[in-house]
């Protein structure tokens, strides 16, 4: 998609006229209704519940990115301990959540964003075991942000675990440096459009850096979160760990909400750890016409599985 195109689509997006009518078309709504599970905490526990049902674990995460000032920071991480306490009140249910440290203040400032993460991580432990915090990662220029207050929270809070992303070409560096028994990190492909100078532009070349990281990491004692549809690196996960003895407790297999539900129900049935990706809030139209304009190869990916009998 040239950037002329790609420009076009993300202006007209925005219009206020095309917002209107696009967010009250019945088919739009269904479409975001196959990928997000609906505008508030509550749709978010609903789905957790169905998840449950399947023998699925859930990630929750309420939509929302880059915020404009600490107010709004501070109201996001009151959003994220209200998840919280509601995960508390079902412990039948296996759930966790997943934050944007840009949501959370990041571009107001570091310790804006750490002072906020600090609430969270001090409701999510006032569960037995502690609820997992999982820090999503964002757009290269907020990589280092995000990995140095990942491990400054990690000397504090055992229960906090940060996501890296395959195809940037820095990442073999960054599991490195965060690996080892304390680290708990979400592995994945990578979502943002980035150039060529720091990102791996192949497939092939993304694939192939997922499964040597995932590797690196799994050697390290960490423990790894395989977020991928991938059949192919789903496999080669499977078996790496078998070979390897890796106990269940270290790793799971994650996917997003609505996508490749036949790959994760048969892994359910293979009696493998599987965690679904649920997104909800408002803020649903912006997080996928994003994804769409962002990058071209998004578009297919949720197509396709929009499209996906039984998947």
């Amino acid at each position: 998609m040239s950037p002329l195109l790609r420009g076009s689509i993300l202006w007209a997006t925005e219009q206020p006229i095309v917002r209107s009518l696009t967010t009250r078309t019945p088919i739009f709504r269904q479409i975001a209704g196959r990928f997000v599970a609906g505008d508030d905490l509550e749709a978010g526990v609903a789905a957790v519940r169905e998840l449950d049902g399947q023998g699925i674990a859930a990630m929750l995460d309420h939509l929302g990115e880059k915020v404009g000032s600490p107010a709004q920071a501070a109201s996001a991480a009151d959003d994220y301990i209200q998840a919280l306490k509601r995960v508390r009140e079902s412990p039948e249910f296996d759930a966790n959540i997943s934050v944007k440290l840009t949501q959370l203040g990041l571009d107001s400032g570091t310790d804006v964003a750490l002072e906020n993460m600090e609430r969270l991580l001090q409701v999510a432990g006032e569960t037995d075991p502690p609820t997992l915090v999982m820090i999503d990662m964002e757009a290269r220029q907020y990589v280092d942000g995000t990995l140095d207050g990942y491990l400054q929270l990690r000397e504090r809070h055992p229960n906090v675990g940060v996501c890296l992303q395959s195809y940037l070409h820095r990442t073999v560096v960054d599991a490195q440096r965060i690996g080892g028994p304390s680290a708990i990190v979400r592995m994945t492909k990578g979502a943002y459009l980035e150039p060529p100078q720091v990102a791996y532009s192949s497939k092939r070349d993304v694939t192939r850096n997922f499964a040597r990281i995932a590797a690196t990491l799994l050697g390290s004692g960490a423990t790894v979160h395989l977020a991928t549809h991938d059949p192919k690196l789903v496999e080669g996960a499977r078996r790496f760990i078998r070979e390897r003895g890796i106990p269940r407790e270290r790793y799971e297999f994650q996917m997003l909400y609505g996508i490749r539900r036949d790959i994760q129900q048969d892994l359910v049935r293979l009696d493998e750890p599987v965690r679904v990706y649920v997104p909800y809030g408002t803020q649903w139209y912006p997080y996928l016409t994003r994804r769409l304009a962002e990058r071209p190869a998004n578009v297919w990916f949720f197509l396709s599985n929009l499209l996906r009998r039984g998947g």
